[in-house]
């Protein structure tokens, strides 16, 4: 074991669903914990409108943004846990400990770091399908309020948080036209029998602002290779999300984190794994997993007769 004492038996990054269900776990098994969050708790929870898979009768993401809150204050009160307000910016994994690089150029120790950074919406100069100039404000549709919504409103982009809006804005009266690629495919078919949905399979789409009045042009490409250009009054952005990753993690080519690429002494848990789990219940069970596996891996490597504190 290292001479030098470090921080914490585990560092969370990240105080979502995932970072929270860590932080409880550690809790459970007596362990020093130190959180490390960048914004508020349950940050990206808190633009959720509506919930209906979650455990906890929590019906919206504030909500349940306050639960995890709670968990923490609660743990912090015990003397169990710590929060600090920082932004990681990178981890090292060693054979008697791993390290977190904080922005401030501060490393803290552990046994064990468990990352669960989640993912970042993607914007659409990032998104390989379309093509947009760099002043188009196109805001993601999970934070649009349906009065924000005039005219005629396309929608880039079929992920998951269009149901979830709609859900969430059940009386709603605005139409959606909504582009996304074939990689959506299995996304939009939750939602392709609301009637304030209009869906438009493409291949590509290039927005651009016309000569003369105001608003957007929007140039399709279908996927047959026919060509249509629509006006848009407002555009939104729903095209899903890009990892979170820290330097020094194992990335995949999608961008993402296998658990099983990293360092022993490094754990991922919650969205940032695969774009496959990316639910608020698989992500809280991933946070609780990724402690234990941990603390069974390290608790092997302590000599005889060493307690965890």
């Amino acid at each position: 074991m290292s001479a030098t004492p470090h921080e914490a038996d585990v560092l969370v990054v990240g105080a979502g669903p995932a970072g929270t269900a860590a932080a409880v776990m550690a809790d459970s098994l007596n362990l020093r914990t130190v959180v490390v969050e960048a914004d508020s708790v349950g940050s990206k929870l808190r633009t959720i409108g509506a919930l209906n898979n979650v455990s906890g009768n929590w019906s919206s993401g504030p909500q349940l943004a306050e639960a995890l809150a709670s968990d923490l204050v609660r743990l912090q009160r015990d003397g169990r846990c710590s929060v600090v307000r920082a932004r990681a910016v990178g981890v090292r994994g060693y054979d008697d400990r791993a390290e977190l690089v904080l922005e401030d150029e501060r490393v803290l120790t552990a046994r064990t770091i468990v990352v669960a950074t989640g993912v970042a919406a993607l914007t659409p100069s990032r998104a390989s399908w379309v093509s947009a100039p760099p002043q188009l404000s196109a805001p993601p549709l999970w934070r649009t309020a349906p009065a924000d919504l005039s005219g005629r409103t396309y929608v880039l982009g079929g992920d998951r948080p269009l149901g979830t809006w709609l859900r969430a804005h059940s009386k709603a009266s605005a139409t959606l036209h909504v582009l996304y690629p074939s990689a959506d495919d299995y996304k939009v078919a939750e939602v392709s029998g609301d009637d304030r949905v209009r869906l438009v399979p493409v291949s590509h789409v290039a927005v651009r602002q016309p000569a003369y009045g105001d608003g957007w042009t929007l140039d399709v490409t279908g996927r047959n290779g026919d060509h249509t250009s629509y006006l848009a009054t407002s555009v939104v952005g729903n095209l899903g999300n890009t990892p979170a990753a820290l330097e020094g993690l194992s990335q995949g080519e999608d961008g993402y984190c296998p658990p099983e690429k990293q360092h022993p002494r490094i754990r991922i848990a919650g969205d940032l794994r695969s774009g496959r789990y990316q639910r608020i219940a698989t992500a809280q069970g991933s946070g609780a997993e990724a402690v234990l596996a941990g603390y069974y891996a390290t608790a092997l490597q302590q000599p005889a007769g060493e307690a965890t504190r």
